[in-house]
């Protein structure tokens, strides 16, 4: 591919890129650069982003200590002081396989093609699971849609359906669970004000998937209702959603009826970012919300 043989002759990579070289959503990686300084390292103001190897080495080690139970802000302080530096000329063929799929989706979407995209993302989730579906196709066609509107005001029309779609397609990857690992579910909700939902939806089906029960509350979700759920099932874990920063309260952690014992409340989405979570556990992606829940019941 073209652009694969540029990018491997610059030594630079893509934000899109690197996102599916350590498995989290662009988003993710634009968090870390502003929360923690994760950042390309000779990024200038206008241009676009390109990681070089020694960026990547510090990325791929915070997404491992993530994954391994260490906070991001350690992670990313360890992440800071290491040396090393990832080959790109190894890594860059293993994209072009994933790049191709993602160039597939974004193009049958620009023409509504319901059954190649609903085809295509059963087979990635059929082969790769939904955790690795998400980082590797469907959190960097996201990306692409998001970008085309940021640059020239169009595709909301191709956003809509998209999220449609996935919606749907991860309802039906919810499949009850004869013996699950926790009795109680885990609650999941977009709280507040909160319409982008998507993001919940994805979170059960991966959680189905590590056979752990869920309760999604679903987009909108008051504290009224949080708190009728949390007195009802005492669940374990409680997963909460919020794209926009007027929906990121800590009301939805510090005014819910107290239980024994207390779950752990995990916040994802780049809402959080407007106020201090340092009672709670911040998710940086799909596979780290997985792991903070599969912990909170011991698997």
């Amino acid at each position: 591919m073209a652009k694969s043989a540029s990018v491997d002759a610059e030594e630079k990579l893509t934000v899109a890129a690197v996102a599916r070289r350590i498995g989290v959503a662009p988003a993710t990686l634009r968090t870390w650069a502003r929360r923690y300084g994760l950042g390309p390292s000779d990024h200038e103001e206008g241009e676009h982003r390109r990681y070089c190897p020694n960026d990547l080495a510090k990325l791929t080690m915070m997404r491992r200590l993530i994954v391994a139970g260490v906070t991001p802000a350690d992670a990313a302080e360890q992440a800071k002081a290491c040396k090393t530096a990832v080959p790109l000329k190894k890594i860059v063929k293993d994209f072009e396989v994933r790049e191709e799929v993602v160039a597939a989706l974004y193009k049958a979407l620009q023409s509504f093609d319901h059954t190649f995209v609903e085809t295509t993302l059963a087979h990635e989730i059929d082969t790769y699971g939904v955790e690795g579906a998400w980082s590797d196709v469907i959190a960097p066609v996201l990306f692409l849609i998001g970008e085309e509107w940021e640059n020239n005001q169009k595709g909301i029309e191709v956003e809509h359906l998209f999220s449609e779609i996935l919606k749907r397609t991860m309802h039906n990857r919810v499949v009850e669970l004869k013996k699950p690992i926790n009795p109680r579910p885990v609650l999941l909700a977009a709280v507040g004000e909160e319409l982008h939902s998507l993001p919940i939806y994805a979170l059960a089906a991966a959680l189905c998937e590590r056979n752990i029960q869920t309760s999604v509350l679903g987009a909108r979700t008051p504290l009224e209702a949080l708190s009728a759920m949390v007195t009802r099932c005492a669940p374990p874990a409680i997963f909460l959603w919020a794209q926009l920063p007027k929906n990121a309260e800590s009301k939805y952690w510090n005014e819910i009826p107290a239980i024994r014992p207390a779950p752990r409340i995990v916040v994802g989405g780049p809402g959080w970012d407007a106020i201090s979570c340092d009672q709670v556990v911040r998710a940086e992606g799909l596979e780290h919300a997985c792991e903070e829940i599969a912990q909170a019941l011991g698997a």
